[in-house]
């Protein structure tokens, strides 16, 4: 695998947008499910691309509150895969020490899939490794939405709340904002996905499609990554000296 430079700087945390699973298949003439079984395959060896790059943090974009709207049968198809996923993967990310988080609405899942889910958590809930966080069912406006229904049930005063009270009732609650924002095939918008934690991330687009995603593009995105500099609404540091516009 490539590696950067010692000196350049790594995100904490990256969250990746999968996005061409289906253009991706169309191109080889095979069906959507097939491209987004090929992208679930692509999954494991990105995880240890970023471990092996010492990313702490990483986010993926698996299934948003919008893609209900999609055939049914492709979103069951989705819902078989993950499963297939959990039964033939956690086992081993457990052993590397990654830790599993679910990001959404764990309700809206079918119950079976519920079960897995909480026991992947459950089984690597205590490892101290690479935190995988899977955004399914999840959607950053529903997230902000929720965020504010438990503010209210909570009893919070309105002149107690601020962005941190917000914060701690997102389901990201704990985790680090992200730093960098990968979106893959060629599109270049977030698609409702953590519109509050990506405030001030860095982006990053590529018209690689998910299922070819490979340890080269984790590199590129990465280096790409170290060249930015974090301002975060403030002056950069050519504008600090007054070289700047």
């Amino acid at each position: 695998m490539e590696q950067l430079a010692e000196e350049n700087p790594i995100p904490q945390h990256v969250a990746i947008i999968m996005d061409g699973n289906g253009r991706w298949a169309e191109r080889k003439g095979l069906n959507r499910i097939e491209g987004h079984r090929a992208g679930t395959e692509n999954i494991r060896r990105i995880i240890r691309a970023f471990a092996q790059h010492r990313v702490k943090y990483l986010t993926l974009f698996a299934f948003s509150t919008e893609n209900w709207n999609r055939p049914k049968y492709e979103v069951q198809g989705l819902f078989v895969i993950l499963a297939e996923v959990i039964d033939h993967e956690v086992k081993n990310l457990h052993q590397e020490g990654v830790r599993l988080l679910h990001l959404g609405d764990m309700e809206g899942l079918p119950k079976r899939l519920q079960k897995k889910v909480k026991w992947a958590i459950d089984l690597t809930k205590n490892n101290t490794g690479l935190v995988l966080n899977l955004a399914f069912n999840y959607g950053g406006r529903a997230d902000i939405v929720n965020a504010v229904k438990q503010i209210i049930k909570a009893g919070i005063p309105a002149d107690q709340i601020d962005e941190a009270t917000v914060a701690r009732h997102l389901y990201t609650n704990g985790l680090p904002d992200p730093d960098l924002v990968i979106r893959t095939g060629d599109e270049m918008r977030l698609s409702n996905f953590l519109i509050w934690q990506a405030a001030y991330s860095e982006y990053y687009f590529t018209q690689t499609l998910w299922p070819d995603f490979d340890e080269k593009d984790v590199a590129k995105a990465l280096a790409a990554y170290s060249q930015r500099e974090r301002r975060f609404g403030g002056l950069g540091h050519n504008e600090r000296r007054g070289k700047g516009s």
